[in-house]
């Protein structure tokens, strides 16, 4: 039977590979479905949605601005005002779709989304990737009809008999990684016979990540370890000609890896912000991981996510204040220590979900 359904979030990747991942899945058990986004206006979703070949409707709304400044405060004041005119826009986009379910993946977007398909009476489903979970999906726990998480404890802030934990929805290359492939170091222009230690900042990057590897570079040369450090374009954008003319055949510096596959599959040891969709990924991959998590983030969820991690051996935790001081040195004692890699490597695996998806989807069909 042809289904419908409309999926909304986005801001960024943490949003956004959820989100394709579950559009991805319908469309692979249910070809004939109909897949519409409902996205924020100047969200990287705009454009990163249409490339994979989905539609996408955009909604003029932001959120919360956490600014202490002129600005800020007008911004807020605004914001009643305008997401009164997003959920206008929301109610007349569901209504001309007419989805038999309306799927939330989080980010401030998805609110007048879910608020508007819960006032048109269609079914609602919220997918949290967090520990902690963001104020859009608080505000919308109450109306929803099933909400999927990550992690236990979430009853704290939902309602205890909606909940259903699945993990968080993964992009299906990850889940078939080649270890070791010889075609990935030649791409990357590495070698298999050092070790190699993965940057990812997140999809925008992480300012205190580049900064700090900025400023060691000889360290890794020093050490004899390979070095694949994705920057985020922003920071590429605006690098040092010098930086960049400091790579070697130890240090490779990228603005963005779309191929995720192959740079997994050639590291020993990841550095990475504590995004809940990168570490739903890293328990796939199953590496020895420092996490820096972003401490901006909203309700600080990277360091609750970290946490659930570091608490149980499966990954180093390092405050992002810390990380210009501590990084380096607690990343080499880890590349000189084969035991704790071992450690911390068996120990991230158990945290993995690689049947999220189907768990998720699941849901989704009972509930359309």
């Amino acid at each position: 039977m042809k289904k419908k359904y409309i999926i909304s979030g986005g801001g960024t990747g943490g949003h956004i590979f959820p989100a394709l991942a579950i559009a991805n899945k319908i469309k692979k058990e249910n070809p004939e479905a109909e897949i519409l986004f409902i996205g924020a206006e100047n969200k990287m979703e705009m454009k990163r949605i249409p490339d994979a070949g989905f539609k996408i409707e955009g909604l003029e709304i932001y959120g919360i601005s956490r600014e202490f400044s002129l600005n800020g405060m007008l911004c807020n004041l605004r914001l009643p005002f305008v997401m009164l005119k997003a959920m206008r826009k929301a109610k007349n986009i569901i209504r001309n779709f007419n989805p038999d379910l309306v799927i939330g993946v989080g980010g401030f977007v998805s609110g007048p989304a879910l608020t508007a398909a819960t006032q048109l009476k269609i079914p609602t489903m919220l997918q949290e990737q967090n520990s902690y979970p963001g104020v859009t999906n608080k505000m919308l726990c109450k109306d929803a009809d099933v909400i999927c998480v990550a992690y236990d404890g979430l009853e704290k802030y939902f309602p205890k008999e909606k909940i259903v934990k699945t993990g968080n929805p993964i992009r299906s290359e990850i889940l078939q990684l080649q270890r070791k492939s010889e075609n990935s170091y030649k791409f990357f222009g590495l070698s298999p016979e050092k070790k190699t230690v993965l940057v990812i900042g997140g999809s925008l990057g992480a300012r205190t990540l580049n900064n700090t590897l900025a400023a060691n570079l000889q360290v890794f040369r020093d050490a004899d370890l390979q070095l694949l450090w994705q920057t985020g374009e922003q920071f590429y954008s605006n690098i040092d000609q010098k930086l960049l003319n400091e790579q070697d055949d130890n240090i490779k510096i990228v603005p963005f890896i779309k191929n995720m596959n192959d740079a997994y599959g050639i590291a020993d040891i990841i550095i990475s912000r504590a995004g809940a969709i990168a570490l739903s990924e890293l328990a796939i991959v199953g590496l020895p991981t420092i996490l820096v998590p972003f401490p901006f983030a909203a309700e600080d969820h990277q360091t609750f996510n970290a946490k659930a991690l570091s608490s149980k051996d499966a990954a180093l935790l390092i405050n992002d204040k810390d990380a210009p001081e501590k990084l380096i040195p607690e990343l080499l004692k880890l590349a000189n220590n084969n035991s704790l890699m071992s450690i911390l490597s068996e120990n991230i695996k158990k945290f993995a979900k690689p049947d999220a998806i189907d768990l998720i989807y699941s849901e989704i069909v009972k509930l359309s």
